[in-house]
């Protein structure tokens, strides 16, 4: 009997102190600080309003009102950093090649119309097709804060952004990362000044300290959570196409990852959270109701006009 009361006791001991914890994280964990803070992210300079990865799809983004660009890089065999999201360029350009083999100035200019990823049956034309560096980027946009997607397990790719960065002195209005833990870690270790991303495999665990009651206890390095909404799948494809399965997966994974409780004790712990990629006025608030501190869309203006009308 003594035996059952000692651990019923800890038990709920230890479920007291976990939600108590959650709740008020900043009596065991000091606050993350950063120099920005992000509501309106435009996922690849806004890949509904202009050809994304662009310089005019950034201007635009940054003319609008955005807190944060966010892009992709990949190496070109001379050693470029580019921004641009697919390692081959057939789909993007027509050409079938990848970027690592060829020179920056033997790149191919984009296709006129290029599919919105994120929106289905979308596509988004432009005049500015041209592929450019990061370093533009950089110096077109001293002042906003820019989101790096690495692509590639690159060692190279990754040094060199590190060193843009730094030479830029933007480290404090800088974040990047990549769905590869292995990458994450190589991130971190050429320049811990810049914060970083979860990985996937960390969002799995993030998830498993959370419904296990371990998260409050748990030291956590990185200083983003971008994830997906998984609810959004279900437009991006045909209705008829999706078998019971499917959706009864996607739900579950939507309820499991949309949880209000955890993103707000992230928030207290000064940890962003950024959901992507979102494209309505529905997807935009739900996130923002479940405590998200920003979204990333493919429509800049329509999110900055969601964000007129809604109390920050």
């Amino acid at each position: 009997m003594s035996t059952v009361f000692y651990l019923l006791s800890t038990l709920v001991g230890y479920l007291l102190t976990s939600v108590l914890l959650l709740k008020f994280p900043g009596l065991l964990h000091r606050r993350k600080r950063h120099r920005f803070r992000c509501r309106h992210i435009s996922h690849r300079g806004g890949a509904g309003e202009n050809l994304e990865n662009t310089m005019a799809a950034f201007r635009h983004a940054v003319s609008v009102g955005t807190d944060m660009l966010e892009l992709d890089c990949h190496l070109t065999k001379d050693e470029q950093v580019v921004v641009l999201h697919d390692e081959n360029l057939k789909q993007s350009t027509g050409v079938d090649a990848n970027i690592s083999d060829l020179k920056y100035s033997e790149l191919p200019l984009y296709h006129r119309k290029l599919e919105v990823t994120f929106q289905k049956e979308c596509h988004c034309e432009g005049e500015d097709k041209r592929i450019p560096l990061l370093q533009e980027v950089f110096e077109a946009f001293p002042h906003t804060p820019v989101n790096i997607d690495i692509k590639v397990n690159n060692d190279l790719l990754i040094k060199k952004v590190s060193n843009l960065v730094s030479s830029y002195k933007r480290e404090h209005l800088t974040v990047w990362g990549s769905v590869s833990h292995e990458v994450v870690e190589k991130c971190h270790k050429e320049n811990c000044h810049i914060p970083i991303l979860f990985c996937l495999r960390r969002v799995l665990l993030l998830l498993g300290l959370f419904y296990t009651g371990l998260l409050p206890f748990f030291p956590i390095m990185e200083d983003f959570l971008e994830i997906p909404m998984p609810s959004v799948i279900l437009k991006l494809k045909e209705v008829e196409k999706i078998s019971k399965s499917e959706r009864f997966i996607i739900w579950l994974i939507d309820v499991l990852l949309m949880r209000k409780a955890l993103f707000d004790h992230l928030t207290a712990r000064g940890i962003q959270v950024y959901i992507w990629v979102l494209n309505e006025d529905h997807e935009y608030k739900r996130a923002f109701d479940l405590g998200a501190t920003g979204v990333m869309t493919d429509y800049p203006t329509k999110l900055k006009e969601f964000l007129h009308n809604y109390p920050a």
